[in-house]
């Protein structure tokens, strides 16, 4: 394991140093160091579930963040930018001194952020309107699922938030997965202990290291929870039941993506995306193994996949987004590039694509048929890795120009959260559609092309 970090190490650049006034600000999570790069690619987590001689997460997304610049921004609300807005264009940024921003989820009107700090904050319409504090600090992952919040954390449990039926503004913490009962029934039984390291068993229904992604089959309400302890489980909403845990990879799993139709994907610092079906046997359900959609050295950071559920994107530490597409079966379609640093964080969204970099930019991509993609623009700004994305429908777009505008959230480590605004044009087309507008007749749309030639990166097939 040691000489495999090694190797992935020379494709990051990393510094050994941060500002003594920001490392003093960042939150002292006793599973957390607190100091440099270097800390972060070697912090050893005190619920790491295997050989004591592997470090907690090597080999995650985490290993890779060039903090060698801090935000250049003093605490503020959202600012707004009022200029008439381009194609793809930032409308507005928050900067808070609180903490690195891991985790966004975004409904309707309102976007929950989690950071290294106790706080969840909620934002309505670009400014802040309420905040709740979790215990345990480092906030992983949120998602949402009606009037319930769940949020993943470091120290490996998931925990239920509430929103008050007559106050919108009040959340209240309505339990842990897995529930304290579940833990004390479930530990009288030796058959419920699995082996997590070497003289050491644990429960199958905890998680025994950090939680690194949440995911909801909104359909069926189950939730999918993935773990730096290599494994996945899933709990059924409506009771709170860890209804079965999947040992996955051999190494920690960075992404788990459930979709409607039955199907799990997982991918993980070992290299692997694999491809799970969850299927009727007798009176129980399980999650089973269909096929590996991709084997290589360098680690998986994040998934994506379209609503349709048949087109898969893979993130990875070496820059690269692979993805696969097929109805019936899937197959490899190509590569994406267009990031010089791992990429941290995937969002697919219609017919866009967008990747977060530890390079700092976002890469907006848009599908041309199956296999073609091209690269719309890319999104700059972030003066540190960008960690995680949401994105949410515009109802601002032109129906009659054939355009979809898209709300696109980005949280970095730079301690920002970052919102904008993004066309599913192409640039030279939101072009000649403005010029249309200014001079109706010198235009004809006959001469609008589908696509921008030059800006267009055809998938690399291997």
């Amino acid at each position: 394991m040691k000489d495999e970090d090694e190797r992935r190490a020379p494709m990051f650049t990393e510094t050994n140093s941060l500002p003594t006034k920001l490392g003093s600000m960042m939150h002292s999570d006793p599973n957390m160091s607190t100091a440099t790069d270097d800390d972060f690619a070697t912090r050893n987590s005190s619920f790491s579930a295997y050989d004591p001689n592997r470090l907690s997460g090597e080999g995650s997304p985490m290993i890779m963040s060039p903090w060698n610049q801090t935000s250049p921004f003093t605490k503020s609300p959202w600012s707004k930018i009022e200029d008439s807005l381009p194609q793809n264009a930032l409308i507005g940024s928050l900067v808070r001194e609180e903490g690195h921003i891991y985790s966004l989820a975004a409904t309707r009107d309102l976007l929950y952020t989690g950071s290294d700090s106790k706080n969840i904050r909620v934002w309505k319409n670009m400014k802040e309107f309420t905040a709740f504090k979790s215990n345990s600090g480092l906030v992983k992952a949120i998602i949402i699922s009606g009037e319930k919040i769940f949020t993943g954390h470091q120290d490996g449990k998931v925990r239920v938030w509430k929103v008050h039926p007559k106050n919108p503004s009040l959340h209240k913490r309505s339990g842990n997965l897995p529930t304290f009962f579940d833990i004390l029934k479930c530990s009288v039984r030796p058959s419920n202990y699995v082996e997590v390291k070497r003289n050491r068993t644990a429960i199958w229904i905890k998680h025994c290291d950090a939680i690194s992604c949440l995911s909801m089959n909104q359909e069926q309400g189950l939730l999918y929870s993935a773990s730096w302890d290599r494994t996945f489980k899933v709990w059924r909403v409506s009771n709170s039941k860890c209804l079965e845990s999947v040992k996955a990879h051999d190494d920690a799993v960075n992404s788990v993506v459930a979709t409607a139709e039955g199907m799990v994907f997982t991918g993980s610092a070992d290299g692997t995306v694999k491809v799970w079906k969850r299927e009727a046997q007798g009176k129980v359900t399980k999650h089973v193994f269909l096929q590996t959609l991709l084997t290589q050295e360098s680690a998986v950071t994040s998934l994506a996949v379209t609503e349709s559920g048949w087109l898969v994107y893979c993130g990875s530490s070496d820059g690269l987004v692979n993805f696969w597409e097929g109805e019936k079966q899937l197959s490899h379609g190509g590569v994406l590039k267009g990031h010089k640093l791992a990429v941290l964080c995937l969002a697919a969204a219609g017919n866009l694509v967008f990747s977060g970099s530890a390079d700092k930019t976002i890469c907006v991509w848009r599908r041309e048929g199956a296999a073609v993609h091209t690269c719309l623009s890319v999104l700059t700004g972030h003066t540190g890795p960008v960690k995680c994305l949401a994105v949410e429908r515009d109802g601002e777009g032109s129906p009659d120009a054939g355009e979809r505008r898209w709300v696109v959230y980005s949280g970095s480590l730079d301690k920002s959260v970052k919102v904008w605004s993004v066309s599913e044009l192409a640039p030279d087309l939101m072009n000649q559609m403005a010029a249309m507008q200014s001079h109706p007749g010198d235009v004809s749309w006959d001469s609008i092309p589908s696509a921008v030639s030059w800006d267009s990166i055809p998938s690399a097939k291997y």
